[in-house]
């Protein structure tokens, strides 16, 4: 690997305790110690991206999706094949039968019938595969609590703080609200923690005099129960089944509010190459709750296809969109908002209607 501090190569016996043998200067991470793609100049090239080369502050879960090395989800699978224990009623008589005839035989027919009696046993598996049954499942490499435990510990140890622009939204506790801007014009209903803390950290919420509710898609019509007026509401959610129900939702319970949809929508991610797919947790704790896929057609107008993915448990965060874009995207949808009517509610608008924000080298899409 190369010396963050003196760019040397280094051996692997040149580093030993993650300081250079050359300049003698202490780095964060090793890959070798610390997993693929986990080093020092990397997580500062990932960073410098997010950040829009200084221009926002991004969290920690924002930099982990972005530092991923590997990313995989797939659907749960049913049981298919021959079941072992018939397997083994068709191969060990016939592979008996053989070996009878090599107990009674001699020569070159013995040994034909011996080396059949092999090939039964181990042709068998092949010509009769089983697939025992396989849950739906999803990982992510490295894992979220692995990176945060590297960022908040070695690399702080090491730099005395988290890379330049980055805040850590795991030491905000439960309950926390933000602040309400003065005469404010619109509120951001948001369902992810990561994504709540970076537009408060960038102060949006000030800048465009929205009011930032965090609320999971389940307790989002409560939170706006207490809110005063017919402020227009902007809604951000991950592309899942219940983020993909909560804009319909939010218009039918709250008629005299405009509700934009500026989530991240099913299509913009369901077949992108390179996309964060999960299947289990959501960023508000516990699983993502089975939605049929005829619901979510009806209620959310998705098509056949995104509405059979997010029934299957599917879903994607909107913290892996990249901060630019994912910033420029809020501006415009509290825009629209503020300049809607009471009543107007409009066609649904997400990420696929947005302009793209400024590309950013190194930048990754979702």
């Amino acid at each position: 690997m190369i010396c963050p501090n003196c760019s040397t190569s280094l051996k692997l016996r040149e580093r030993t305790g993650q300081v250079c043998s050359h300049c003698r200067r202490r780095f964060a991470l090793d890959p070798k110690v610390h997993g693929r793609g986990m080093h020092d100049l990397r997580i500062r090239r990932c960073a410098d991206s997010l950040t829009d080369r200084g221009r926002l502050e991004v969290t920690v879960t924002q930099l982990w999706y972005r530092c991923l090395t590997s990313s995989r989800a797939w659907p749960a699978r049913e049981a298919r094949g021959v079941r072992p224990w018939i397997r083994r009623l068709v191969a060990l008589p016939l592979s008996a039968g053989f070996l009878v005839c090599w107990a009674l035989t001699g020569g070159t027919p013995a040994v034909l019938a011996a080396a059949a009696a092999v090939g039964v046993l181990i042709a068998a598996p092949r010509l009769l595969p089983y697939h025992p049954a396989l849950p739906a499942g999803s990982y992510l490499n490295p894992a979220e609590q692995h990176f945060r435990q590297l960022m908040t510990g070695e690399w702080s140890a090491v730099y005395g703080a988290l890379p330049p622009g980055v805040v850590d939204d795991g030491r905000r506790g439960p309950g926390h609200r933000a602040p309400r801007p003065p005469r404010p014009r619109a509120v951001i209903v948001c369902t992810d923690p990561a994504v709540a803390v970076f537009l408060e950290a960038n102060g949006m919420p000030e800048r465009l005099r929205a009011v930032l509710v965090e609320a999971d898609p389940g307790s989002a019509h409560d939170a706006l129960v207490d809110l005063p007026g017919r402020l227009p509401v902007v809604v951000l959610h991950d592309a899942s089944a219940l983020g993909a129900l909560l804009a319909p939702l939010l218009r039918i319970a709250h008629p005299d509010r405009a509700v934009v949809d500026a989530g991240l929508p099913v299509a913009a991610v369901r077949q992108r190459r390179g996309a964060v797919h999960r299947i289990g947790r959501v960023p508000s704790g516990g699983r993502a709750p089975a939605v049929d896929a005829g619901e979510l057609r009806a209620v959310a107008g998705l098509s056949e296809e995104d509405a059979a993915w997010l029934a299957q448990g599917f879903w994607s965060p909107v913290a892996a969109v990249p901060p630019p874009l994912l910033a420029a995207v809020v501006e415009e949808a509290v825009e629209r908002a503020a300049a809607s009517g009471p009543l107007d509610t409009g066609p649904a608008h997400g990420f696929l209607t947005w302009p793209e924000a400024p590309a950013t080298k190194g930048t990754a899409t979702p």
